[in-house]
């Protein structure tokens, strides 16, 4: 890195990105695996002929360009040999990071895309370079290039001379054609973690003579989202907004964000179900600059981060953090289900681009922060239909300011939330609707006494629910019955089945339904994982087949096939009594014969 004084005797000011852009592999931050890579691959001699970098801006895919090609041509009194061990300045490094090189050529895509462009290139490619060991293009935002040009730089890219080096950058890899990127290196720069920014942002700082508070650093490098150069430039600007000091309050007022304390105590009223102040700190977060939007999305994050440290409580150590988000994250955790958190997460989702699209943000905001406070005192959907179904969900107290939830219409329902009471905030003594933790096991209940009804149509089998399609001349849904559907159990009023993998989501609704219009009862169809007697098809077809190995095994039938070769078994009738020879066995088709076609059958 640049001594802090050096652009000051030339009189000119450099921007910090650009003061502090590393100059070797070892001040590359966040990008060890591409590194550790590039380390091994020069220790043996495997240099590929061609590199793809790509990530989100600001991660070093330009930066790591340059430092690569330094590696290649460096040379040294003591070293001249392609090396990322660079402690010295070489003999072509100091133009190569300034871009000046005569032999490494750099080439933005964006501003030449067309296919004279990449002929340009062909052609240069056969001569030697100047100076240095190998001549190096750098082309950047390469996804831009036309169809043509890609086509038109395969063929060199593919067998380049062993005095060229292709180094490509790009944020669009989807964009690159798969014939490109066959023939490079991808390397991956993730996005740099937030910790790490802070703590490189801290290091400027002391270089620069410049104090900066934590909160503040943590802060900027939160807004950067994983791009060093971005936060470069946001501390830049905060440095030049505070005056040499850079506070939490400045970078705040300067960036339009919310105090994280403040959307702290806001996300508290909402989960109480508190809105009149949940709108007050509302309005004292947008009356001293905050965005409606941004409110909105801090409040997302922190829904986040609380269902985060639910599962993670190692998320807690992460150094981006502040000791409030931290300890009441924490605490938040514990308290609040995941049922809540997540509708919470779904309702900011959907009311963050409301508030973006909305000619008053301000009023958008506020409608979006009440939905969110007026869910917090309903039942989530699992608790309604247990209120339905009649059943007690746990209360821990009274609900005197909030509406009472009822089972049925007549008003004798029962409570569907319960409470309980947090650490004393801005409102006072509030309670904060919650749910019993999933870990508690449920109350025991005595299994309520089986209730006798008498059936007007008996439903005993699958075969008694085909009938019954049957009847009601619903062809569609016998043949989904009797080709998707295994039974496990049935009971009056219950039915427990296993389904196929081909089986329509909503199949068992359709059973339900369906039995209920038919019989005249209420059906509870459930599905069991495994388990189960074969489908009805699957009964046809093993009885079919039987019929017709049992047909062909008679001597007269035996007799008949050898009497009349090419004679073919096409059906097997079966009458169900000795008697009674016009009733015959329903069976599957045979796969690929065509059945007799019976004028006397009036299915359907």
């Amino acid at each position: 890195m640049n001594p802090a004084g050096t652009d000051a005797k030339r009189g000119a000011y450099r921007v910090l990105a650009r003061k502090y852009r590393p100059r070797d592999f070892s001040g590359l931050i966040g990008q060890e695996p591409m590194v550790r890579t590039l380390t091994n691959a020069f220790a043996s001699g495997r240099i590929a002929q061609a590199w793809m970098l790509t990530g989100v801006r600001g991660v070093g895919k330009t930066t790591t360009a340059r430092i690569l090609a330094r590696a290649l041509n460096y040379k040294t009194a003591d070293t001249d040999q392609p090396t990322i061990l660079m402690d010295a300045i070489g003999e072509h490094c100091q133009a190569i990071l300034e871009g000046r090189h005569v032999d490494v050529i750099e080439m933005d895509a964006a501003s030449h895309t067309g296919i004279d462009d990449i002929r340009e290139i062909i052609e240069q490619v056969r001569y030697a370079p100047v100076s240095a060991r190998y001549k190096v293009y750098i082309i950047d935002e390469v996804h831009m290039l036309s169809t043509q040009a890609f086509n038109g730089l395969l063929k060199t890219l593919e067998e380049p001379p062993p005095h060229v080096k292709f180094i490509f950058a790009t944020t669009e890899i989807r964009k690159v054609p798969i014939t490109v990127l066959s023939r490079c290196q991808r390397f991956d720069l993730r996005r740099i973690d937030a910790a790490l920014i802070k703590s490189h942002l801290a290091h400027i700082g002391g270089l620069e003579g410049v104090e900066a508070e934590d909160d503040a650093l943590a802060m900027i490098a939160r807004a950067a989202e994983g791009s060093m150069r971005d936060a470069q430039s946001i501390f830049d600007q905060a440095i030049a907004h505070g005056g040499e000091n850079v506070t939490a309050e400045a970078v705040r007022s300067m960036l339009g964000l919310s105090d994280r304390n403040r959307v702290i105590d806001l996300f508290e009223h909402l989960m109480k179900g508190d809105i009149a102040a949940a709108l007050a700190e509302y309005r004292a977060q947008y009356d001293t600059g905050a965005d409606p939007a941004v409110v909105l999305t801090d409040l997302a994050e922190f829904n986040h981060l609380v269902t985060r440290l639910r599962f993670v409580p190692e998320a807690a150590s992460d150094a981006s953090l502040t000791e409030d988000e931290r300890r009441r994250g924490a605490d938040f955790a514990e308290r609040l289900s995941v049922k809540v958190l997540s509708r919470t997460w779904q309702m900011l989702l959907k009311g963050i681009p409301e508030v973006h699209g909305a000619s008053r943000p301000v009023s958008a905001g506020e409608m979006v922060l009440i939905r969110i406070a007026h869910a917090a005192s309903l039942p989530t959907l699992d608790e309604a239909l247990k209120m339905l179904d009649g059943d007690t969900l746990p209360s821990n107290g009274p609900q005197p300011n909030s509406p009472r939830p009822t089972g049925s219409p007549n008003g004798n329902g029962v409570s569907a939330v319960g409470q309980a009471r947090m650490p004393g905030g801005a409102g006072g003594a509030q309670t904060m609707r919650l749910v019993q933790r999933e870990d508690a096991p449920p109350a025991m209940q005595p299994a309520p006494a089986p209730v006798v009804e008498d059936e007007t149509v008996p439903v005993k089998s699958l075969a008694d629910i085909a009938a019954l399609a049957t009847t009601n001349r619903d062809v569609a849904f016998k043949a989904l019955l009797k080709r998707c559907v295994r039974l496990v159990r049935i009971e009056p009023g219950n039915l427990q089945i296993g389904l196929t993998d081909d089986a329509p989501r909503d199949l068992a609704g359709q059973i339900g339904a369906k039995l209920q219009a038919w019989t005249g009862r209420r059906w509870m169809v459930s599905v069991a994982r495994e388990g189960g007697g074969p489908t009805l098809a699957e009964e046809e077809a093993n009885k079919r087949e039987t019929a017709f190995t049992d047909a062909k095994s008679d001597p007269a039938v035996a007799a008949i096939l050898a009497k009349f070769p090419g004679a073919k078994i096409i059906d097997v009738r079966i009458p169900d009594a000795p008697g009674d020879t016009d009733a015959p066995v329903e069976l599957a088709p045979d796969p690929g014969i065509e059945p007799a076609l019976d004028p006397d059958d009036d299915d359907f």
